[in-house]
């Protein structure tokens, strides 16, 4: 979601900037829609039925138990991708059925539910983000460090800026 901020005089846009901003806008939207592409050729590399949002709730999960924890809350999850808990239900077993994920009791709560990958969804996941880092190390291993280096820290401030 975009920030909805109040430009002041000091703000306003410039004229030479508008040409540059519908450049970075144009950028921007081939990005997204390479994204959504790529993301539902990932889902279907950790499954041949799972779907992309599937693939966002399975990189959810597998980053929030990635340090060993014992799993993750749905609606923690739900929180992370800006989703309804009523979406993020039926993904969910959409993804349980598929026998990617199990629901295990929580160790600190007696009544609550964790999430967390199963031996095949995460042995399916992890080689499926093997592969992907391999394409991105093969892309970005062309560019000089300076200009990664350039991209990462621009890329973390638009997503703060976004968030």
């Amino acid at each position: 979601m975009l920030a909805q901020n109040h430009p002041t005089s000091a703000d306003r846009e410039r004229p030479e900037s508008s040409s540059l901003i519908a450049d970075v806008e144009q950028e921007l939207s081939v990005l997204l829609r390479r994204s959504r592409s790529a993301s539902m050729q990932l889902a279907r590399r950790v499954h041949p039925e799972m779907d992309a949002a599937g693939y966002a709730l399975i990189s959810q999960i597998e980053q929030g138990t990635s340090a060993g924890g014992p799993g993750v809350r749905a609606s923690d999850v739900a929180q992370a991708l800006g989703l309804d808990k009523s979406t993020v239900s039926r993904g969910l077993t959409q993804l349980e059925s598929l026998g990617l994920i199990e629901r295990v009791g929580d160790p600190d709560d007696g009544r609550a539910r964790l999430l967390r990958l199963t031996d095949s969804g995460a042995a399916s996941f992890g080689a499926m983000r093997t592969q992907r880092r391999a394409q991105f190390r093969a892309i970005l291993n062309r560019w000089d460090p300076p200009d990664l280096a350039d991209l990462a820290r621009l890329l973390s401030r638009l997503n703060s800026d976004l968030s």
